[in-house]
């Protein structure tokens, strides 16, 4: 699995936890909804760490939250 795949499920899961769909994720972190949409539409493009901050401050967590997931436990992502 890539890193970005592993980033975008847990973007994914944590919407989930919270019952809120990923434009509404868009609104609360002040992102727009086609930079949230391009990961799916253009398989390259990574996400930022400042996008990755936006999201972790709309959600309410820490960085050290968003990673405290088993998706990022064996490190041993495949590269791009």
């Amino acid at each position: 699995m890539f890193l970005k795949e592993a980033i975008e499920l847990r973007i994914r899961d944590l919407c989930n936890e919270k019952g809120i769909t990923i434009n509404r994720l868009s609104t609360m972190c002040g992102i727009t909804q086609s930079t949230l949409a391009n990961w799916k539409i253009r398989p390259k493009t990574n996400i930022s760490t400042v996008t990755l901050l936006r999201i972790c401050r709309g959600l309410n967590i820490t960085l050290e939250d968003f990673f405290d997931s088993p998706l990022f436990e064996n490190n041993e992502f495949e590269d791009e």
